[in-house]
């Protein structure tokens, strides 16, 4: 896959974080997303203790809380979904700052929200310490089915290139005078949509080809050494193990 593929979600840096190895990091941020859904929600503390892990785990691999949150805005629509459970939720109704809101409508927006939450800051902490294209070698090294991960790292290979290609063709409609401004220039983005369509797809039957006359055989060798050592798998299941802790003093 050649260099390595520097994202606008990875921070750079050189924290004990950073030097774990992906499979490690990525088997560990699963574990704990299991831990942290099977809590019940009336256990409110143990939601603020997988929080405090977190807020550990990113001060070790120093990522600023800014960085942090401003990446969390993926949540958003899980946000605004759990805003109106307790409105249109049936069963017994309390009344909070003057609306009529249903209980268990409050408890199922809170479990959304504090298991959602806590799930996405695990992956923004593994994306900013991990670069994209170690995150899919890690996938590749826990034995995930070969071919999904090579369409991943194809898709972050190229990604860029497809919105380059974007980025000409519009700049080439605006040299032109073309500026859409309402639903009678749909047609002429459709069009657009409809050629690069064509071109990445003619684009990857020109890479499958060159690959194959290089000796392709359905797998991508693996180049980097990801073996990770017994302390290293220690520290990185250190925050799993210590949320499965906080998972056993709720029952």
């Amino acid at each position: 896959m050649g260099a390595g593929h520097h994202h606008q979600l990875h921070l750079p840096g050189d924290s004990v974080v950073h030097r774990l190895p992906p499979q490690c990091k990525l088997l560990a941020v699963f574990a704990f997303a299991l831990v942290v859904v099977a809590t019940p929600r009336e256990r409110l503390w143990a939601f603020a203790c997988y929080a405090l892990l977190l807020a550990g785990v990113a001060a070790a691999a120093r990522v600023p809380p800014g960085r942090l949150l401003r990446r969390m805005v993926i949540e958003v629509p899980f946000v605004l979904f759990a805003v109106f459970i307790p409105i249109v939720g049936l069963g017994e109704r309390i009344s909070v700052l003057g609306l009529s809101l249903s209980l268990p409508g409050l408890w199922a927006a809170w479990n959304i929200l504090a298991k959602a939450t806590l799930g996405v800051a695990a992956s923004v902490l593994l994306t900013a310490t991990t670069e994209p294209r170690a995150i899919l070698l890690g996938a590749q090294r826990l034995r995930l089915p070969s071919l999904l991960v090579q369409i991943a790292m194809f898709m972050l290979r190229y990604l860029d290139v497809i919105v380059g290609e974007m980025r000409r063709m519009r700049v080439a409609r605006e040299s032109r005078g073309f500026e859409a401004r309402d639903l009678r220039h749909a047609p002429v983005l459709a069009r657009s949509a409809g050629a690069l369509f064509i071109r990445s797809y003619e684009r990857g039957e020109r890479v499958h080809l060159a690959m194959l006359s290089r000796g392709y055989t359905g797998r991508m060798p693996v180049v980097d050494d990801l073996a990770a050592s017994a302390r290293q798998w220690g520290l990185a299941l250190a925050l799993p193990a210590l949320a499965l802790a906080v998972w056993g003093l709720t029952w």
